[in-house]
């Protein structure tokens, strides 16, 4: 969509009483007018406080921004009021960027938070097992990064969806987490919520952890990721012995 509809959904959600966290992809804009025009409407018309910064899926760069960080340098964010901003980051890498480079990118981009005053803080590709997630927030700290982790997770959707959209976003080994079943025609419209992997998550050493909070991409749908939290938040669930999660009635 163009960045007039995302413009005109966020205001919709701020006159709904909700905070509108727009993503804005660095390679969609055409230069720098259209930027400014984009991040000045999202500030007044929607009021606007917060963004998801990304590169966005793009091959070619419609203008001159490459990268989130191109973004960000402009300081067109804080000269609209936004002074908060997330980031991506890959706990299984990237399809398409080399490691070092994506490390690279989190520490210029931790540098430029300090130094211009935006706050910063990470929203992680979403996978389907715990480790890989531990293991990067264990790298993100021993490399002096100290920006704060918000972990991304798919919410309650079908085998199917799952696999096309891990497929589509090149999700590495964890999606061997989904579980024989995904190889049966018979069981890719089986739901699969994320229970696994938060407990799992959750069983971990704090220290371990550092997790500021939770982004759900909601696969499956708005509707259904709301039901499961609201059946969370309720007390919905019940433990089952034996297996790495929950049982959780999202339906009701």
């Amino acid at each position: 969509e163009s960045y007039h509809e995302v413009i005109a959904v966020a205001a919709q959600l701020a006159r709904a009483g909700f905070n509108p966290v727009p993503h804005l992809g660095a390679r969609n804009f055409t230069g720098f007018t259209q930027l400014r025009d984009c991040i000045e409407r999202l500030a007044g018309e929607a009021e606007v406080r917060q963004v998801l910064a990304i590169a966005g899926d793009v091959a070619k760069p419609a203008g001159p921004y490459a990268s989130s960080l191109d973004l960000l340098a402009t300081g067109l964010l804080q000269k609209n009021g936004i002074l908060r901003a997330g980031i991506a980051g890959y706990p299984e890498q990237h399809a398409r960027i080399g490691n070092d480079a994506l490390w690279e990118a989190l520490r210029v981009k931790a540098a430029l938070g300090r130094k211009s005053g935006i706050e910063l803080y990470v929203v992680t590709q979403f996978c389907f097992e715990a480790a890989p997630i531990l293991a990067w927030i264990a790298r993100l700290r021993t490399s002096g990064i100290g920006l704060p982790v918000r972990i991304g997770l798919a919410g309650p959707a079908s085998l199917r969806t799952l696999l096309a959209y891990a497929l589509r976003c090149g999700i590495g080994a964890s999606v061997r987490a989904l579980g024989a079943d995904a190889a049966s025609i018979a069981h890719l419209v089986t739901q699969k919520g994320p229970e696994p992997i938060l407990r799992a998550l959750a069983a971990a050493p704090e220290a371990e952890r550092e997790i500021a909070g939770l982004h759900f991409f909601p696969f499956g749908g708005v509707r259904r990721t709301a039901a499961w939290q609201r059946a969370i938040a309720g007390g919905r669930f019940s433990l089952e012995p034996g297996q790495a999660g929950f049982r959780v009635d999202y339906r009701a």
